[in-house]
């Protein structure tokens, strides 16, 4: 059984998208799966992660990237006026114009490079894991030209994805050319894997052709051997990853500023926006807050396993954030450090936060009640019983390891391999 993993994130590209792809390579051989894996040889990504290296046991395929370099708009924005302002736009105009996304003229050189490598390695079925949307025509190019089966791997919506900004006209535009997007992927793959249930539900009204298999992040709790906790003389809080569309600290950072609690560091560690730290010196927490710019991921895992807690912020957006699980929850369970989860009550975050109690969860924009969760952690910790034991049962369900395997099963199902 042989496998083409197709993805844009890949190492040497950092930051959290690569995960899900890695693992992916990682871990299929080891079940008994031939794995090639296309990646671009440097779309240049925001973040490079240079000591995070490919698997050992898979066959890595580079090709050229076509294409704009990843960018943070809102950065490049922030405190221009005027003429200044205008320019910056027009330096992002030409991204903003590709669509269905602006890594869309990867396919220019990966389709063919996929149909080479499917022919040459005799590929029984390709995967091709967004974001980006646009990922997904390679897989539809490759089965309309080869027939090999074709599995679509969603880690996000394409439909109603919770970082969206839906305010204006280009971005409406773009939502609509990713609409075509799942289209082609409803039609035409074998199999559709979705990250959490409610991308799964979004494709079914798209009539698919191919069944729908939910198959989580994991956590990856392997990675984080050899990593201690000491505990600090101020409360740590650490938050991982960047700020973008709808996800804003400012709730938490009121909630901060009004709990009283004078030894509460925040470390935001791989992007706090400059907006973000002029409201949070605004409320006079500037020296409670730690901007940590990227780093490594053993880095990251090493900061998360060294806080006394661990904050998740995960927006509303209009009800399109209910169903996400994030993968940064899963690493942080594998972390085993409480978290202070500000995400939608009663969503799918939430409940399994609950479930495996490995945290507090409070509403994503009440201040009351986030700096109520921060009190409540704090006080545990002064009491040193602040602690996370996850069950046997909860780890061996969790595990990345466990996710790889459902994902052979259907690698093997979609292929027709008896077993």
């Amino acid at each position: 059984m042989k496998v083409l993993i197709v993805t844009l994130y890949f190492p040497p590209a950092g930051g959290g998208g690569v995960q899900r792809p890695l693992k992916f390579a990682t871990h299929l051989p080891a079940l008994g799966i031939e794995t090639h894996v296309l990646a671009p040889d440097n779309p240049k990504w925001i973040h490079m992660d240079e000591e995070l290296r490919p698997p050992t046991q898979a066959w890595v395929h580079r090709v050229r990237y076509l294409g704009p370099k990843g960018r943070r708009p809102s950065e490049e924005l922030h405190g221009k006026r005027g003429l200044e302002r205008a320019l910056t736009h027009a330096r992002l105009l030409p991204r903003r114009l590709v669509v269905p996304d602006e890594a869309a003229t990867w396919n220019l050189t990966a389709i063919p490079a996929a149909l080479r490598i499917a022919r040459a390695e005799n590929i029984d079925v390709v995967i091709t894991t967004s974001p980006p949307g646009s990922v997904h025509l390679v897989g539809a190019a490759v089965k309309r030209a080869l027939g090999v089966h074709w599995i679509a791997d969603l880690r996000d919506s394409l439909l109603a994805h919770q970082d969206r900004r839906a305010d204006t006209a280009a971005v409406r535009m773009k939502a609509r050319t990713v609409r075509v997007v799942a289209g082609v992927v409803a039609r035409r793959a074998d199999a559709i894997v979705t990250a959490f249930d409610s991308i799964g539900d979004e494709m079914r009204a798209l009539s698919p052709v191919g069944r729908i298999v939910t198959i989580a992040n994991g956590s990856d709790f392997d990675d984080f051997e050899g990593m201690a906790y000491t505990p600090g003389e101020r409360f740590r809080i650490t938050h991982t990853g960047a700020f973008f569309g709808q996800r804003d600290p400012k709730p938490f950072l009121r909630a901060l500023a009004d709990s009283g609690l004078d030894d509460v560091v925040v470390r935001f560690v791989g992007g706090f926006r400059a907006a973000d730290r002029e409201f949070a010196e605004s409320l006079g927490l500037a020296d409670r807050i730690e901007a940590i710019p990227f780093v490594p991921r053993r880095r990251s895992l090493e900061l998360q396993r060294d806080s006394e807690a661990l904050l998740l912020i995960l927006p509303e957006a209009g009800g399109r954030g209910t169903g996400v699980i994030p993968g940064k929850v899963f690493e942080y369970v594998a972390a085993e450090r409480p978290i202070l989860a500000a995400v939608p009550p009663g969503g799918a975050a939430a409940k399994l936060i609950d479930d495996i109690g490995a945290g507090i969860v409070a509403p994503v924009d009440e201040v009351d009640a986030l700096r109520a969760a921060l009190v409540e952690l704090h006080a545990l910790w002064q009491r040193g019983e602040l602690a996370v034991t996850l069950a046997p049962d909860a780890r061996d369900r969790l595990s990345r390891r466990a996710r790889v395997a459902e994902l052979a099963a259907l690698v093997r199902e979609v292929a027709g391999e008896p077993g």
